[in-house]
């Protein structure tokens, strides 16, 4: 009886853990240049700026410590939803693609992320999107 008891404990902890399990989408980041490759947040041009999304809720951001710009938060739904960059500079439209993460836990996994608009010059860089806006 002892030795069925232990074995239900162990195996109850073990499914409980696993429901515990959750990856959450990676984060978009954004290094924003001018026309010359020099960063416009380093510079002091691009001072102020903000992302909603298509149901106008304010999306959080946050700078890096190397001028680049966080989107957090996003990804975490199946199917595609729009966002707009609102800046001092010039304004984006962008749409994340997401899906549900297929492993060991429950998550999302952002598939794509467009650029619309006209005049965007947008290059997915290793770890990061490098958009110029002059």
């Amino acid at each position: 009886m002892k030795k069925i008891f232990t074995f239900l404990l162990v195996a109850l902890l073990f499914i409980s853990c696993e429901k515990d399990c959750y990856n959450p989408p990676l984060p978009i980041l954004f290094k924003f240049v001018d026309s010359n490759d020099e960063n416009l947040i380093a510079n002091g041009t691009l001072t102020t700026y903000s992302v909603q999304d298509e149901d106008n809720n304010s999306v959080q951001l946050s700078k890096t410590s190397d001028n680049m710009i966080i989107v957090e938060n996003v990804g975490a739904y199946n199917g595609t939803k729009k966002y707009k960059f609102f800046s001092n500079i010039k304004d984006l439209d962008f749409s994340i693609q997401s899906s549900e993460f297929n492993g060991g836990c429950d998550g999302y996994q952002i598939n794509k992320l467009t650029f619309t608009g006209i005049d965007i010059d947008v290059t997915a860089e290793k770890g990061y999107y490098k958009i110029v806006l002059e």
